[in-house]
């Protein structure tokens, strides 16, 4: 039943959202972000080493007990499975990875490791980047960091434990936000109170990227609030990931665009 909501969910989105390269952006800042980096091509040479890993990943019979927080219960899981079912699409990751490199945070913060692929490509455009990933089940993460080591990454910090808890600590530590992917507990409270803590540290150059914004009705409704919020004062809707700035600059409006 859910998969059949998403999928009417996603043709609603299909046929009232853009398909430009960037025409009808009004913002010059939007207009290349959409021209360059959204609709760009370019195969960089890590996406095959990421890629060959994720292959590696979905015939990984490995069983792990993973820890959820969310939902409040423990479940035996086979990392093919995860690897097939909670892994961001590679289109999707890879995006990531040209937000990165053409917004160059110093830090970057993430909420929800899973296996760490999208950890991968976000913490492979430079060494000298800090990526701190946080992760509430520990077998989930030790697998993250076998990948990381795989990939020579040494510049991503996995936090370990309940989000709920360990989030505050990191922003204190971090006082500033450059770049926040969020991807973790999917219930709009847990969305609404991760923006919440995190829009305390934004400025006018912080970029936040939100995953399966779409994914239920109640996913939605937090979707729905953060573009209304004070400080957002531009969104970009791809369906799968959704993006907010906060660039003054801007006028306050939300594009929708096929991707």
């Amino acid at each position: 039943m859910q998969k059949a909501n998403i999928v009417l969910k996603f043709l609603r989105h299909f046929f009232t959202a853009r398909h430009t390269k960037g025409y009808g952006v009004h913002s010059p800042y939007l207009f290349n972000f959409v021209r360059f980096v959204i609709r760009e091509r370019n195969k960089y040479y890590l996406y095959d080493d990421i890629e060959k890993l994720r292959s590696q990943l979905l015939t990984d019979s490995r069983q792990i007990e993973v820890t959820d927080f969310g939902t409040g219960y423990n479940r035996s899981r086979k990392v093919s499975d995860i690897a097939a079912h909670s892994l961001l699409p590679a289109k999707h990751a890879q995006l990531l990875f040209r937000m990165v490199k053409h917004f160059k945070p110093v830090t970057i913060l993430e909420l929800g490791t899973s296996l760490g692929l999208s950890t991968a490509y976000m913490a492979s455009n430079s060494s000298n980047c800090r990526c701190i990933s946080l992760e509430g089940c520990p077998q989930t993460a030790s697998i993250a960091r076998e990948n990381f080591s795989k990939l020579q990454l040494k510049n991503i910090t996995i936090v370990e434990g309940d989000i709920d808890k360990t989030l505050l600590p990191v922003l204190a530590e971090l006082n500033k936000l450059d770049f926040v992917f969020i991807d973790a507990n999917h219930t709009s409270r847990a969305l609404i109170m991760y923006f919440e803590a995190c829009v305390r540290y934004v400025d006018r150059n912080t970029v936040m990227v939100f995953d399966d914004n779409h994914w239920s009705d109640d996913m939605e409704i937090a979707w729905n609030a953060i573009k209304k919020h004070e400080k957002v004062k531009s969104t970009i809707d791809l369906f799968r990931l959704g993006i907010v700035f906060f660039n003054t600059d801007l006028n306050k409006k939300d594009y929708k665009i096929r991707y």
